[in-house]
C-alpha cells in the first residue's frame, strides 16, 4: 500500500525526516518496504524565465540564453529548437543531477557542471520533460504554464514535494 506524507500529516502532527518516520512506522508494526522523496529528485532544479535568446556564434543549432533563476540571471547554452524569450522553464543549476540523459542509450543520470559549449560558457540546463522523468517528449524544452516566480524550487511549482511510503500489509 502506498501512502503520501502530506496525507499522513493531516492525521498526525510529526516533523520527522522520511527515514525517521519510516523507522518509527516499522517499530510500531507497519513494515515500510521503501520510501521515495519526490522533492529530492528535483534538488537544485528551479523555475526560470528566459530573458533573451541569441544565436550561438559558433554553432547553427545552439542558442545562447539568459535565464532569470530568481537569485541571478544565468547564461545557458541550449540546443532545443523551441526555446524562446519570455518562456517559463525548468532549469537545472550547476550541481543538479538530471534524472534521465536522453543522449545516453541507457538514459543514465548525470550531474550538471559549468561548461563551455563551442567556446561559450553555460551555467546550467533548460530541461525537457523526458530529461526530468516527467514525460516522453525530448524534442524540445518543457515550457511551463505556472505563475511561480523564478527561483521557486521545481518540486514546489510542480507539487512534487511529497514523500511516498510503500507499506507492506
Amino acid at each position: 500500500m502506498k501512502i503520501v506524507s502530506s496525507w499522513l500529516k493531516e492525521l498526525v502532527d510529526v516533523d520527522w525526516t522520511p527515514q525517521q518516520f519510516s523507522d518509527d512506522l516499522t517499530m510500531v508494526g507497519l513494515e515500510v518496504e521503501s520510501f521515495e522523496d519526490l522533492a529530492a529528485t528535483y534538488d537544485k532544479f528551479v523555475i526560470g524565465k528566459v530573458v533573451s535568446c541569441e544565436k550561438h556564434p559558433k554553432a547553427d543549432r545552439l542558442t545562447v540564453c539568459r535565464v532569470d533563476v530568481g537569485s541571478e540571471v544565468l547564461q545557458i547554452v541550449c540546443g532545443a529548437p523551441n526555446v524562446a524569450a519570455g518562456q517559463t522553464v525548468p532549469v537545472g543549476l550547476v550541481g543538479a543531477t538530471v534524472p534521465h540523459n536522453q543522449h545516453d542509450p541507457d538514459g543514465k543520470p548525470f550531474v550538471l557542471g559549468k561548461v563551455k559549449l563551442r567556446g561559450v560558457d553555460s551555467s546550467g540546463m533548460i530541461c525537457s520533460a523526458k530529461e526530468l522523468g516527467l514525460g516522453t517528449d525530448g524534442d524540445g524544452i518543457m515550457v511551463l504554464t505556472t505563475d511561480a516566480k523564478p527561483g521557486t524550487p521545481l518540486a514546489v511549482a510542480l507539487d512534487r514535494n511529497d514523500v511516498v511510503y510503500e507499506i507492506g500489509i
